[in-house]
């Protein structure tokens, strides 16, 4: 595939050729440019998204989930300009998150190029905050204690590649459990807590490196000044996942997350809930319903409780750009390199010898992304 567009950093029109996924090399365009497989007026890595619950009314949770809807999901992100992904398991009963597991690593075995966009899985509860605010959406019958063998169990049915566990440090054994994971080189991040400030300490020093969804998944009403979220926007040990969607923090909220935590410890994830991509309406769920409102939000219907969201993550890093002023590169940055470095992953550009798929996009500065494609 030769594909021709300007690099999103260095602004210079270039001529890439790929072959079998891997950038064998990169040219400036020749003053007379010849015919190309792919053309568009901007090029960079395709984006990273630790945080993808499912897509146009499947989820990953769901108990009739297939390869071939594993599929479909994917091609949906892929048209959003996501090239990869760890698929998220929300708080549900243990054996679902079993089948679950299973499904996704059949897909994986069966289908070479779904291996090449999930290098891994997220696991987000059951062990979160049992109560009304912090648990968020996660239904409270299945919310339960930190439970290491059964972690070994999923983990081992994965194959190893849960790289992402979410729990709320409060909870009885939260603390050794999550020293443990961590010692096996998976990500424990801290999220749906309301664990006091010494409780965030002590998490961090056992290994938790990132809050999920920063400021979301919370009370609504917080001590002034001891809180959770304070403790985690102040530690510099902790990176921090942000849904920028438009919906879930407001712009201020996003502007001090940048100039606390920095661009080198922010991650933009979409959350995009099973009913991301859908018209308004009421759909069922693996765990009752959610609703999809006019303005794009995904509730808890009759709540006011987001339950993921209703975007992808191309929209997610123009809100970025449109409500904190950061730039195109920096923007992209938060939803490629970042969460990569994060994961352990290798880090995804646009060089010589990298397989990392590329995206191709329309740009105009105070617009959003407009994806044209993604690279095998």
């Amino acid at each position: 595939m030769l594909i021709r567009a300007k690099h999103f950093v260095t602004r210079e029109p270039l001529e890439i050729l790929m072959r079998d996924g891997r950038i064998m090399w990169i040219r400036p365009v020749g003053r007379v440019p010849g015919p190309v497989d792919l053309e568009g007026p901007w090029v960079a890595p395709a984006l990273f998204d630790l945080q993808i619950n499912g897509a146009m009314g499947i989820g990953f949770n769901s108990p009739d989930l297939t390869v071939d809807r594993i599929r479909t999901v994917c091609a949906v992100c892929r048209s959003h300009g996501i090239g990869g992904m760890l698929p998220t398991l929300v708080t549900t009963a243990p054996q679902a998150i079993d089948r679950a597991l299973a499904a996704l690593e059949l897909a994986r075995e069966t289908h070479p190029d779904l291996a090449r966009m999930i290098p891994g899985y997220h696991i987000e509860g059951p062990w979160i905050s049992p109560h009304d605010g912090p648990r968020g959406a996660h239904p409270r019958e299945h919310v339960a204690l930190p439970d290491l063998d059964q972690f070994r169990r999923w983990q081992e049915i994965a194959g190893g590649r849960i790289r992402l566990l979410t729990l709320a440090p409060e909870l009885a054994g939260a603390v050794p459990l999550i020293e443990a994971v961590a010692g096996t080189g998976v990500v424990v991040a801290i999220g749906h807590t309301e664990a006091s400030p010494e409780t965030i300490r002590e998490a961090i020093s056992a290994g938790a490196k990132l809050s999920t969804h920063l400021g979301n998944g919370s009370r609504a009403m917080l001590p002034r000044h001891p809180n959770h979220l304070w403790e985690q926007l102040a530690a510099d040990e902790l990176r921090a996942s942000v849904i920028s969607d438009g919906h879930h923090l407001p712009a201020s909220v996003l502007k001090v997350f940048v100039r606390a935590k920095s661009l080198e410890r922010l991650i933009v994830t979409c959350d995009a809930s099973p009913l991301a991509g859908l018209p308004p309406g009421v759909y069922p769920t693996f765990d009752g319903s959610h609703e999809v409102l006019a303005d794009g939000r995904v509730i808890v219907p009759g709540t006011t409780y987001l339950a993921g969201s209703g975007q992808f993550t191309d929209h997610c890093v123009s809100e970025m750009m449109r409500t904190t002023g950061i730039g195109l590169e920096e923007a992209i940055a938060l939803a490629t390199i970042r969460p990569c470095e994060l994961l352990g992953l290798p880090i995804p550009e646009v060089a010589a010898g990298k397989t990392n798929p590329l995206m191709v996009f329309d740009w105009r500065e105070g617009e959003p992304i407009r994806i044209v494609a993604v690279t095998p």
